[in-house]
């Protein structure tokens, strides 16, 4: 086990020269001639070189590049294939040729680290999700290739002077009648994520808003806020975090740097990405396409967020995954949940504010949260016991497949335990419930401590629990019901056998909470 564990450790980090790419490269934006509107960025672009990694923003040497290296290109067409209509600082023309918008929102579109030197096909996505969801809106796309395509640590390092110029256009387009930092929007991946904190830090005033996709973790994590993404950087800061780890390399930060810091999924293990199973992801060579989709999901979950507007995914305020898993935190009291992505809102006197929720593995991303209390009671001396149970809802508008009850920490006999589920369908309003005991997870452990116990614990065959209830909240609509076991003298509950439920006749149908809404910006 260990030499797998250290094997694995040094795949994933020879995937990190990767984690810039995150899909196949396609062709970059090119400057159009016939709209003659040439702007390179506003400064030479300055590559530093680090001492080491205990020192991550210190410089060796400071060289100019040969050519400016930061370009501006305002997407004036929704065909890929058309050309980009450059901008150029302190040059008015180009801005009335390409059709700039001063009274507009305008997003700035700010890629990652690259080996490639090329854009990337999620780049086009977004754009595309952007102009259909606000047509008289500039998307500028922020092209800082010749910085980005470096060793990691020095593209970490030219971050800082991609953050400058974007803050000294937005300081010359501030000049022009009509123009408000209130409307302007940066959209920063990877190490995006940064240069946009550095923009918004660096600019004359307040931007309005920072979105930041999984913000690059090596050489940021844990660093001073102003040499990172941060809630000072803009009046609203929010992140998305998809690629976080405990163990071994995190390529995502995982600290929280926004005023709302939203995990999908626990922030790791994205459904559809197969880092799951990670040595079956070694043995078959799939590891860096792994990880790859699992950095790129906050695209892909703010791209959803634009293009489905009628299935919007809902997050929860929570302290940890953990208690997330137990279904704790589906609470949207004193602002405790919000929309994700694009429909995300800012939140009065939030900062540093994890959130969390459950996802599909692919668009739409929405699911729906339940929240299962069920008091387990017991006549007799269990033990330890780790039953593995599946619950089946049954629903006005669909039934649900079995879902498993994940037992987070050990089943607490003699009291309530709380458990998350969710399902891919919206069943409606719920009808009955279906409990099953699939019996005890047959691992080494499992049979040593059984054999250990043998004694001491009951057979098999005399395990037995009592569920007389079942408390459900819906995260979604804040609705809360209780669930009756259907036949009340019967309530016992073994291995291989199954427990019907139904709305209890008196319910338990407490006051329920203001259901979480969509404000569309």
């Amino acid at each position: 086990m260990l030499r797998e564990r250290k094997k694995l450790l040094n795949s994933t980090q020879q995937v990190v020269a990767r984690v810039g790419r995150d899909s196949a490269p396609v062709t970059r934006l090119r400057p159009s001639s016939s709209a003659h509107c040439s702007l390179w960025g506003v400064s030479p672009g300055i590559a530093l070189v680090l001492h080491s990694q205990d020192e991550p923003h210190k410089s060796r040497d400071v060289q100019p590049a040969a050519k400016p290296s930061v370009k501006f290109s305002l997407v004036i067409s929704e065909d890929q294939k058309h050309e980009g209509c450059d901008l150029s600082l302190g040059r008015d023309q180009p801005l009335e040729d390409c059709g700039f918008n001063m009274t507009a929102k305008t997003f700035f579109i700010i890629h990652g680290w690259t080996m490639s030197g090329l854009f990337e096909r999620w780049l086009y996505k977004l754009v595309s999700a952007l102009q259909t969801r606000e047509k008289e809106a500039n998307v500028v796309v922020v092209d800082w290739l010749p910085l980005a395509h470096q060793l990691y640590r020095d593209a970490v390092n030219n971050t800082r002077v991609v953050g400058h110029d974007v803050a000294r256009m937005l300081d010359w387009l501030q000049g022009k009648d009509g123009f408000s930092l209130r409307n302007v929007h940066l959209i920063g991946y990877s190490l995006g994520a940064h240069v946009a904190g550095y923009a918004g830090n660096f600019v004359k005033g307040t931007v309005g808003r920072i979105t930041g996709l999984d913000p690059a973790g090596p050489m940021f994590e844990g660093v001073d806020i102003h040499k990172r993404l941060s809630p000072d950087d803009a009046d609203f800061v929010d992140v998305l975090h998809t690629y976080t780890r405990s163990f071994g390399l995190s390529i995502g930060i995982q600290m929280p740097v926004g005023h709302i810091d939203i995990y999908p999924n626990g922030g790791d293990f994205q459904p559809g990405c197969g880092l799951n199973d990670l040595f079956g992801s070694i043995a078959y060579g799939t590891i860096a396409e792994g990880v790859q989709c699992e950095h790129e999901r906050a695209v892909h979950l703010f791209v959803d967020s634009l293009v489905n507007q009628d299935k919007p995914s809902f997050a929860f305020q929570c302290t940890d995954s953990n208690r997330f898993k137990k279904g704790i935190c589906l609470s949207c009291r004193k602002n405790r949940c919000n929309s994700i992505g694009y429909n995300a809102k800012k939140m009065r006197n939030k900062r540093n504010s994890k959130m969390y929720l459950k996802t599909r593995a692919g668009m739409p991303f929405r699911v729906y949260h339940y929240q299962m209390k069920i008091h387990v009671f017991s006549y007799k001396y269990m033990g330890e016991i780790e039953p593995t149970f599946y619950v089946t809802l049954y629903g006005t508008n669909a039934d649900s497949q079995n879902l498993p009850l994940e037992i987070v920490e050990q089943i607490g006999l003699n009291a309530t335990n709380s458990f998350l589920v969710y399902t891919e369908e919206d069943l409606g309003d719920l009808l009955k419930i279906k409990l099953t005991w699939k019996g005890t997870p047959q691992s080494w452990y499992s049979l040593w401590r059984e054999l250990r116990s043998y004694l001491s614990q009951p057979r098999k065959s005399e395990r037995e629990l009592n569920i007389r209830r079942i408390r459900v909240k819906s995260g979604e609509t804040q609705q809360k019901l209780t669930f009756c076991a259907e036949d009340l003298e019967n309530t016992s509950i073994s291995p291989g056998q199954e427990l019907w439920f139904h709305k209890c006749r008196d319910g338990w149908r407490m006051k329920n909470e203001t259901s979480p809404t969509v404000e569309l910006p």
